[in-house]
């Protein structure tokens, strides 16, 4: 006997592993700018202890601020949440018993899944991309600062 998968079924599925992949895409992009950022937080730490100009000093403490921000979304960012209020995700699930576990998946809970993950991946999307703005920012305050340092 063979089953055939409607096309909603299909549809909830491949949503369901899409937004799934988006999450997970994040967390590593996350951990990417974190990794770039704690190098460069490293860098200037080390050269904290130079003369420098007043203005490239002013410049490299705005870049160091931008990049500690960057660093405190990037961590917000694969920070999990586990409120699970939303009775389609595992920490929700965590607090049942097995009874009340069953009873929660006699209907489709995909599109409600599906709500949630998007929830998440466009928080933590929108938490990468001010990230990314703070390091560029951070960058450009770096390049103008090294432009008033003299080597």
């Amino acid at each position: 006997m063979t089953t055939t998968v409607s096309a909603p079924d299909k549809n909830l599925d491949d949503a369901c592993a899409t937004v799934t992949s988006e999450i997970a895409r994040t967390d590593g992009k996350s951990s990417l700018l974190l990794a770039f950022t704690g190098a460069i937080l490293a860098g200037l730490a080390s050269a904290a202890d130079h003369a420098l100009p007043l203005p490239a000093k002013i410049l490299g403490s705005l870049a160091v601020l931008a990049l500690g921000a960057a660093a405190v979304l990037l961590l917000l960012v694969v920070r999990p949440r586990l409120g699970g209020h939303d009775h389609a995700s595992f920490p929700y699930w965590a607090r049942l018993d097995e009874d009340q576990i069953l009873a929660c998946m006699t209907g489709d809970s995909r599109p409600a899944r599906i709500r949630v993950l998007s929830r998440i991946a466009v928080r933590k999307y929108r938490g990468l991309r001010r990230a990314v703005d703070l390091i560029l920012t951070a960058l450009a305050l770096l390049a103008l600062a090294a432009a008033r340092a003299p080597f």
